[in-house]
């Protein structure tokens, strides 16, 4: 094989991320390592960086251009952050593959807790989801804009714009931050869908590419991302909405726990099921139920 190219963004994390897939194909297939190359394709959520996603189209400013890079040929795959590619994806693309899934966790910089945050302090974040959590944990909070990459939003923070500010723990990992922030227990803030995922997209019809990916594949870490997403499908959740899951595989059986907020975390509702991995079934059923539960405030954010 002689030039295998990797599509990614070109923050330091997408780089990252992008370096762990073609280490993982070079140490599979034995190959030479100038064979696998890195293709930085630069996207709208790089460029713009004042806005919340929702106000200018969404996640697929993080997938639009290398999606159109893909299918026209000048990538053979395409890496992201999983939490970052919306729901419903072009039919002519396939998720093929998943790397191991890293820490789910939030974590929390510029306090040691959430707890901990002075009262009425100032918390910097673009999620819908984090900020309903917080402010359902404490209402005393206030909410800013935080945008950018991880380095962006820590820079921010220490030029005081905002007293906190979370980051996904894995993203820190990843990028050697292992000392930055204090992790905030799942039980405490589940996590964004898919949080902590890496995912593989290539052509639908591209078979070589299929066969080389599918290879470093961790199913259990596929799995769990399907049926997450397979929930903010069956809500039909977009950026809008605050959602949290987090699915888990033990021996034979899914279990999958969410919540769904309001914008101002005022409300919520929560629940979690039980069922086998692959059943496409066992996410709808837990949205339909928590949509069923929901108060008005939360379910007008969902179903469509």
């Amino acid at each position: 094989m002689t030039g295998f190219r990797i599509g990614t963004r070109g923050s330091p994390l997408a780089l990252t991320q992008a370096h762990m897939v073609r280490d993982a194909l070079i140490a599979t297939h034995g190959l030479a390592p100038d064979s696998v190359a890195i293709q930085v394709i630069r996207t709208t959520g790089d460029k713009v960086q004042d806005r919340a996603l929702a106000e200018i189209g969404g996640k697929a400013l993080w997938t639009k251009e290398l999606d159109r890079a893909l299918l026209d040929g000048e990538i053979d795959c395409a890496v992201h952050s999983m939490k970052d590619v919306e729901t419903v994806r072009p039919e002519a693309i396939r998720i093929v593959a998943m790397l191991p899934r890293a820490d789910i966790r939030d974590r929390i910089v510029g306090a040691d807790s959430i707890e901990a945050l002075r009262q009425g302090a100032v918390i910097g974040t673009s999620s819908p989801r984090r900020a309903a959590q917080l402010q359902r944990l404490r209402p005393d909070l206030r909410i800013i804009l935080f945008r950018g990459n991880v380095d962006t939003r820590l820079a921010k923070l220490a030029a005081g714009e905002a007293d906190a500010t979370l980051l996904a723990a894995a993203g820190l990992e990843r990028l050697g931050r292992h000392d930055v922030g204090a992790a905030i227990p799942v039980d405490t803030m589940l996590p964004a869908p898919a949080q902590g995922a890496v995912g593989i997209e290539c052509r639908a019809d591209g078979s070589h590419a299929q066969t080389l990916l599918t290879a470093i594949d961790d199913p259990i870490t596929h799995r769990c991302v399907l049926a997450e997403r397979g929930l903010l499908a069956a809500l039909k959740a977009d950026c809008h909405s605050p959602v949290a899951a987090l699915a888990v595989i033990e021996g034979a059986i899914l279990t999958i726990r969410a919540e769904l907020l309001c914008e101002d975390g005022s409300e919520h509702v929560a629940g979690q099921i039980e069922g086998a991995p692959l059943d496409a079934g066992v996410p709808a059923a837990l949205a339909a139920d928590l949509l069923a539960r929901a108060p008005e405030a939360v379910r007008r954010l969902f179903d469509g």
